[in-house]
């Protein structure tokens, strides 16, 4: 993550009765949205959740081949409290809103908590505000930038871009048909941000990282298409290996992935500024992965 500009006096925030009342807002939105997950609500859940929210979660489970909703409520720990954590500052543009939080936020992954930023963003509807996402900034290599939140100083924040509301609702996106077969995209990209399109539905980013993400949709028996984009980091050589590969994944216990496309670039090579490519789903692979 990477800001909200706030006016502040001296090191402290300034918090209007407005502020207030949308930090109320916003804290009651999360509270029912938490519960709704604790509780296993669906029918809670799809009220407070933002739209296009409820279809990006939809979209993601079917394409795993898990049950929809009952997946949904499928997490490792509930969400983090609020309770415990210093609030630090809300805000709204258009139908968008941020509220940031220092503390030690618990995950329930056990272990002490670190100090660490937290921040909750909401979409307006009608009166009422819906849960869109959650954002968590790691300080621990940053423990300057921690003893200023602690203080009070929300400095920090405006090289955070995205505690800042944007403005724009993002749009709900085409909801998909259930996957026959799952996909995974795998990005191997130090110094670099990689953009990818699968089969015009399934979009990716990937900055200067190494990991994997589930193709929306799937992959599509017979030609299925990849586009990618690569742009170099202000940080990065230029000079980095780099790996762009869609996995096939197989339900039969024993059978590996089937690597069905690759792009890889050598240390020192230059790979081209973007491309695409079509790998072919045929019966082969899809006998392949069935483990016959």
């Amino acid at each position: 993550m990477k800001g909200l500009i706030l006016s502040f006096i001296l090191i402290f925030p300034s918090i209007s009765m407005a502020d207030e009342a949308l930090r109320t807002n916003l804290e009651k939105s999360y509270s029912v949205w938490r519960d709704s997950l604790i509780k296993k609500d669906v029918r809670i859940w799809q009220q407070v959740t933002a739209e296009h929210r409820q279809v990006e979660v939809k979209n993601r489970i079917i394409s795993e081949k898990l049950p929809f909703p009952a997946s949904v409520f499928n997490l490792p720990t509930p969400p983090p409290l609020l309770s415990g954590l210093k609030f630090l500052t809300a805000s709204q543009k258009g139908s968008t809103a941020k509220a940031a939080y220092f503390g030690k936020i618990d995950f329930g992954v056990g272990g002490e908590p670190t100090e660490n930023l937290l921040v909750l963003s909401f979409v307006q509807s009608g009166e009422r505000y819906l849960y869109d996402k959650v954002d968590f900034v790691n300080l621990t290599a940053l423990p300057d930038v921690q003893k200023e939140l602690a203080a009070g100083d929300i400095t920090y924040l405006k090289d955070v871009p995205e505690a800042q509301p944007s403005g724009t609702v993002p749009a709900t996106p085409a909801a998909v048909q259930p996957a026959t077969t799952i996909a995974k995209v795998y990005v191997f990209c130090p110094g670099r941000e990689v953009d990818i399109l699968v089969n015009k539905v399934s979009r990716h980013k990937f900055i200067n990282s190494k990991e994997a993400e589930t193709v929306i949709g799937g992959a599509r028996g017979g030609l299925n298409e990849v586009q990618y984009a690569i742009r170099k980091l202000d940080e990065g050589t230029g000079k980095e290996a780099l790996t762009i590969r869609v996995y096939l994944l197989s339900e039969v216990a024993g059978v590996k992935p089937i690597k069905a496309f690759e792009y890889q670039i050598d240390e020192k090579g230059t790979p081209a500024p973007n491309g695409s490519a079509n790998f072919d789903f045929n019966n082969e692979l899809l006998t392949k992965l069935k483990g016959k």
